[in-house]
């Protein structure tokens, strides 16, 4: 069994990172019943024993839970997220050495978390990511989480990132990346994300975008949902959607919703990783099958269903809704119809009680409405986990290499040029040591190049051509 590491960066990043452990603490205590410490766990939790090495604990292989430390490495240049943390429920879940903290925070201003605290914290971060690497017998990938729209988020997040390649090159790198909306309160946050955009695209392997108005949108619906009193559309107040329990804080704050459906996506991106399944799928089978271009691997993700239903015993007609709700755009995390757009590869990550027939006849019954590229039009990766969301008879995640991510890229390209064409903000950037003004222009170009690759991709969508018949042979 392999084993992956967590790097969770800046408020937001830290914030859904606690949300995803909880989460996927609930799921193995669900099916883990007799507290054995096994390859499932072992995947993203260490298993210490704190009576021996001198109360920091050692590992323990196998046998009965002792005290189970996540895999994660936790990054903010302010304290207040992580002490939180360190005060609640998943208190005992990290320990000091994870921890990297300041006191004073980026101020919104990526060039301050990328090449301030970057060369600051480098060597510390460095030590921290290594101990935790060694910790594993087979380190498969790391995950980044952070957001676009912040200082630490966007720029040291994407320092980080850079640290990962340069010292771990062989390991993948998957990143989540929480784009921030038109109506943001951070004025400086088209800057922030088009810089994050060019080190992201020069440095992940895969990113999983995720906008904050698609978030609000889908938390909205379900609390409407919630509230409306039909028994068809009827969820549990405790749905690990809209429930604020565990975590951060017994409090439910105005993200809570938002960062666990977040938190969902990484709980089914990792579950064939955590649990085992009739057609596992290795995390870096992800980049493999869905990256044809090693600049566009950023993948739009939809979850279905997105909240736990009353009636948990769903007939077979609920199974195949499943399966076309997670090609609707109601479903998709960021603001976006990829039935109108051109697929180049999709994966489709199946959990619970589904058989691969199943897989098989709603992808034939999905094909006609979705246009493929020419040259991939097989260009399907499907997964199937035994273990359900906790909940849940099954769920699905369709991860989507699709040109309908171009319209996202496109908006934050007008919303950076609207200040930098009046150099609006531009000081506080180029008075940070290491911060040019030629960055800008660079990150600039970075995205409109790829905006351009993905404009060419989608004009070859009117030239589809059906499969050409088979010669017939006259007698």
């Amino acid at each position: 069994m392999t084993q992956s590491v967590v790097v969770q960066v800046g408020q937001c990043g830290n914030q859904v990172g606690c949300r995803f452990w909880d989460l996927a603490l609930r799921e193995h205590a669900h099916v883990n019943k007799k507290g054995i410490y096994d390859e499932a766990l072992s995947s993203f939790f260490r298993n210490v024993d704190p009576r021996r090495s001198g109360g920091s604990g050692s590992d323990v292989i196998g046998g009965r839970i002792q005290a189970l430390k996540a895999r994660a490495v936790l990054v903010d240049m302010e304290e207040g997220v992580v002490n939180e943390i360190l005060q609640g429920p998943l208190r005992d879940v990290f320990d000091s050495t994870q921890l990297i903290t300041d006191v004073s925070g980026s101020g919104n201003n990526w060039a301050v978390g990328h090449w301030t605290y970057g060369s600051m914290y480098r060597d510390r971060i460095v030590e921290q990511v290594r101990r935790v690497a060694e910790q594993c017998d087979c380190l498969q990938s790391f995950f980044l989480i952070h957001s676009m729209g912040g200082g630490t988020g966007s720029g040291l997040g994407t320092f980080v990132l850079k640290l990962l390649e340069e010292e771990f090159p062989e390991v993948c790198r998957l990143v989540t990346s929480v784009y921030p909306s038109a109506e943001d309160d951070v004025i400086t946050s088209p800057y922030n994300s088009v810089l994050a955009m060019r080190e992201l695209t020069d440095h992940a392997d895969c990113v999983f975008p995720v906008e904050n108005q698609s978030l609000v949108e889908i938390v909205n619906k379900i609390r409407h949902m919630a509230h409306s009193g039909k028994p068809s559309t009827a969820i549990k107040m405790d749905s690990t959607i809209i429930s604020s329990q565990g975590g951060v804080s017994r409090v439910e704050k105005p993200f809570d919703g938002m960062n666990n459906i977040v938190a969902n996506l990484l709980l089914n991106i990792t579950s064939s990783a955590r649990f085992e399944g009739s057609l596992n799928m290795d995390l870096n089978e992800i980049s493999m099958n869905l990256v044809p271009f090693p600049r566009l691997h950023y993948l739009v993700s939809s979850l279905t269903p997105l909240y736990t239903l009353a009636d948990v015993s769903i007939p077979t007609r609920r199974l195949d809704q499943m399966f076309t709700d997670a090609f609707s755009k109601d479903h998709q995390l960021i603001r976006a119809d990829p039935k109108h757009s051109l697929y180049l590869a999709c994966a489709l990550m199946v959990r619970g009680n589904v058989q691969v027939s199943d897989l098989r006849r709603n992808i034939e019954r999905l094909k006609p409405t979705l246009p493929f590229i020419s040259w991939n039009q097989e260009g399907w990766k499907t997964s199937l986990c035994s273990v359900a969301p906790v909940g849940h008879t099954h769920s699905l995640l369709a991860l989507a290499n699709n040109t309908c991510v171009r319209p996202t890229f496109v908006e934050l390209r007008e919303r950076f040029t609207k200040l930098y064409r009046k150099k609006a903000h531009l000081h506080h950037y180029l008075h940070v040591d290491g911060m040019e003004q030629a960055c800008f222009g660079e990150a600039l170009s970075s995205l409109s190049s790829l905006i351009e690759e993905y404009s060419q991709l989608d004009a070859a969508k009117g030239r589809l051509t059906p499969d050409v018949p088979r010669l017939s042979v006259a007698k």
